[in-house]
């Protein structure tokens, strides 16, 4: 999994952002995935394979509710990332790498992290479960 050391935040997160009115959520995830990692040749799978709801506290902002809707998106093997300049910097890793990423990531990012390589697995598997 690629994730992404978010500027504005300091913490490590999965590539994501606000939908500002577009419904279909998959193209949002597809797009903000895209944007923040310079992959060209990205495919949204659908359904969703996660949500989140957790207190965002960006700087210079009031405490709200974030909504998190979570859709796999994969990459090409041996796709190469780019980021841009809403991260300091981006990482692929796995289930063991995540341990090693400092600052530490949170329970969520580590719950969606085993979902989404779950996932991917049963598609390019072709498994069940």
């Amino acid at each position: 999994s690629l994730l992404m050391l978010h500027r504005k935040l300091g913490r490590w997160f999965q590539p994501g952002g606000h939908a500002d009115g577009d419904f279909n959520l998959a193209a949002v995830a597809l797009r903000e995935a895209s944007e923040e990692t310079g992959i060209a040749g990205l495919r949204a799978v659908g359904p969703a394979i996660d949500l989140d709801v957790h207190l965002g506290s960006p700087p210079n902002e009031e405490p709200h509710l974030h909504l998190d809707l979570r859709v796999l998106v994969v990459a090409d093997e041996g796709a190469r990332e780019q980021r841009n300049d809403e991260s300091l910097a981006l990482r692929w890793v796995d289930e063991d790498g995540l341990d090693a990423l400092d600052p530490p990531v949170d329970q969520s990012t580590r719950r969606l992290l085993g979902r989404g390589l779950a996932v991917a697995s049963v598609l390019v598997g072709g498994g069940a479960g």
